[in-house]
């Protein structure tokens, strides 16, 4: 099968074949993955989807209700929870970015309608013939991290956003000569 990456585990074509690209509009999915991607600063993105369930198990199946409760005691419980990145500031980050995550859904109605008005509510598919066209950041991952962070939010720099508008399917960047993609256009 030709994939836009050569990589060898499963646990990687998995996500690429399924998951990359593919639009989302749940919730809960669009904060893990919001999460999960500000974790991957520094990092490569296999660390995370090896630490995901993990990450799960450990904050609550991203439940921003629950997360936004979180204190001091759970941050230490966390921080020595080796099955996720003990980094106390990606930590506290969750807990302040579930709040806000909570203000959004209040104000917008949900989270999806906030998120998905950067792309103004359609999927961008680009049409890459190769890795080296895909850029770091785009106008719309400035603007969605210009507001994230207005509003408090943390670790949402515009490369950690356009890699999350990759993630959740805002924008797909499957190459032209991606079998996966070949499928979801037939």
């Amino acid at each position: 099968m030709k994939r836009c990456w050569d990589v060898k585990e499963t646990l990687y074509q998995d996500y690429h074949d399924h998951e990359w690209g593919v639009p989302v509009y749940d919730d809960q999915t669009l904060f893990e993955m919001l999460i999960l991607e500000g974790a991957q600063a520094g990092l490569n993105w296999f660390t995370i989807l090896q630490k995901r369930e993990n990450y799960r198990k450990a904050f609550d199946q991203f439940d921003a209700t629950k997360i936004a409760k979180y204190d001091e005691k759970k941050v230490e419980e966390l921080l020595s929870n080796s099955g996720i990145i003990r980094n106390k500031l990606k930590i506290r980050s969750t807990i302040t970015n579930a709040k806000l995550f909570l203000d959004i859904q209040k104000e917008f109605g949900s989270f999806k309608d906030y998120i998905w008005q950067f792309v103004g509510g359609e999927p961008i598919i680009n049409h890459r013939k190769n890795l080296s066209e895909v850029p770091v950041t785009t106008k719309e991952s400035d603007r969605m991290s210009k507001d994230l962070k207005k509003r408090g939010f943390k670790f949402v720099g515009s490369t950690i956003c356009y890699s999350y508008m990759q993630a959740v399917g805002m924008i797909d960047d499957h190459l032209v000569d991606c079998d996966i993609r070949k499928q979801r256009l037939s």
